[in-house]
Order: structure tokens, then sequence, then C-alpha cells
């Protein structure tokens, strides 16, 4: 049976120097679907690329830049400051898109990718396109902002930003989506990438089940992948965490199960007064 989870760690790159800080391939994940890079781009400079046999999400995590694909004009991707300040940008490709991205400033873009043979429309995600929910109470509060939905127009491909505040609790009560029984609960393949507000933040994530249990050390620019089994996280005290959930599988669905010994704490107490983090932009 394969290993739960893979956790990796992004390389650090100065900031006048464009070029991948972590690259993630189906293959290497050990799975079918996800894949997920973060580029980043210093001011003034191009990053090209295409989608292939893949539909793509493109998240700017950061900077201002302007974005052309294939037969398609240049729009303005952004500007966002950060991930704990500003709702998300992102663009839609489908498969045998072309894009060239230009960065008016220092930039960070997160590359969401799953396979697919459905080619649906290209289209910018504003922030106003993004959704809005505070999940939870306690403390296992924390914000939702759904980029690519399951009611989003693609095939495979779910994309979704997590605020979790300090000290909170996250993807609790525990969670998995590893067996196909609808509508339940699907499979599921989906990668956590970490950022905290302050670079020397962390949190634990658990990921149990099938016989397995272990916990992680997360920090600032790690990924971990969930390939099967339950997978709560929590943020150490004193530090916000974040973190870009990418999901794929063979149902346009997030449907999971909790963990049944845990499963009665959905009865939630009054939400973190903390949250929003981020306010609605609309």
């Amino acid at each position: 049976m394969k290993p739960l989870t893979t956790l990796l760690r992004s390389r650090k790159l100065p900031t006048t120097q464009s070029g991948t800080r972590l690259a993630l391939t189906p293959r290497r994940a050990g799975w079918e679907y996800v894949g997920f890079a973060v580029r980043q781009i210093a001011a003034g400079q191009t990053w090209t690329g295409r989608s292939g046999g893949d539909e793509l999400c493109l998240v700017l995590l950061g900077g201002l830049a302007s974005i052309a694909w294939s037969g398609g004009k240049s729009v303005r991707l952004g500007p966002r400051r950060d991930v704990f300040s500003e709702y998300p940008h992102a663009v839609y490709l489908p498969p045998g898109t072309a894009y060239e991205l230009r960065a008016r400033r220092y930039t960070e873009v997160a590359e969401c990718r799953s396979p697919t043979t459905k080619r649906s429309r290209a289209r910018l995600i504003r922030p106003e396109d993004c959704g809005f929910e505070v999940r939870g109470g306690g403390n296992a509060t924390r914000q939702i902002i759904d980029i690519m939905p399951p009611a989003f127009p693609a095939d495979r491909l779910m994309v979704c930003e997590v605020l979790t505040p300090s000290g909170n609790w996250s993807s609790y009560p525990p969670h998995k989506h590893d067996v196909d029984r609808p509508p339940r609960e699907v499979k599921l393949e989906e990668i956590y990438y970490y950022r905290f507000q302050h670079s020397e933040g962390y949190g634990f994530q658990r990921l149990y089940g099938r016989g397995d249990d272990r916990s992680v050390v997360v920090h600032h620019g790690d990924v971990v992948t969930v390939r099967h089994g339950y997978h709560p996280f929590v943020t150490a005290y004193g530090y916000n965490a974040y973190y870009l959930n990418v999901l794929a599988g063979t149902r346009r669905s997030m449907a999971a199960s909790d963990d049944p010994r845990y499963a009665a704490l959905r009865e939630w107490p009054v939400a973190d007064t903390r949250l929003p983090l981020i306010a609605k932009p609309f």
C-alpha cells in the first residue's frame, strides 16, 4: 500500500530571479490526477507555459501581472498583497492552451493541474467570483474561500483557500475522501500547500487510517499530499495559517466522511470572533 503522505518543501529564490520554487507531478505524488507547482516571476519578467493535456488553474498568491492565453487578449491578474490580506485572483485554462504571464512587480503564482479530455471555456476568476464561508466554531473555526468549487464549469479540478487563525484546528472533525460511495463520500486526491503569516510559523497535520498513523510538522511553503485517510490540521499559537487545497478525482464533488468517533463535534459552539481574517470583497 502507498504511504499516507509525502511532504515536500519549497526552495528559496531571490526575488530578483524567476523560477520554480516547488513542483509536484502526479507521478511523483504516486497518484493519477493532481499536479501542482509554485512559480515566482521577477518584476518585468515573463513566464510562459502550456496546459498540455491538463485543465489548469493559476492562482495569484501575491503580486500583479498581466496574462494572455491562446486566442485571447491580455488581462490583468491582481493586484494581491498576500494571501492573508486580500482575496484571490485566478485564471482557469482548458487543455491545449498556451499562456504568457508578465509580472508588473514581483509575483508568485500557484499552478494547479489535472488531466482531462473535456474542453471548457477559459475564464478569469475575480475576487468577487470566489466564495465566502466561516466554518466550524470555537477553536475549530476557519475561513473557506472557494475558487473552483464543485459547481464551477470544469472537469475534475477543484480549488479553495483556507485561513486558520492562531491556535485553531482546521479540516475538523477529521474527515476522509478515499472511498467512492456517493453521495456520502467520493474518492479524491488532495494537496495542502501551506503558508504562515510569519515565516517562522508552523503547524501539525495528522494523517491516519488503514493501519497507519503519523503526524508531520509543516512550515511556510510546504506541500502535504493526502492519498487516503483522515487529515486534520492545527496551527501553532501565535501564527495564522493559510493552505491552498487542490483536489481531483473521478467525481466532481467534495463529499467526505467524518471519523465517527469525532463526528458529533460538528455541533459547533459560537464561531471564533477573529474570523473572517479577510472580509469578502462584494
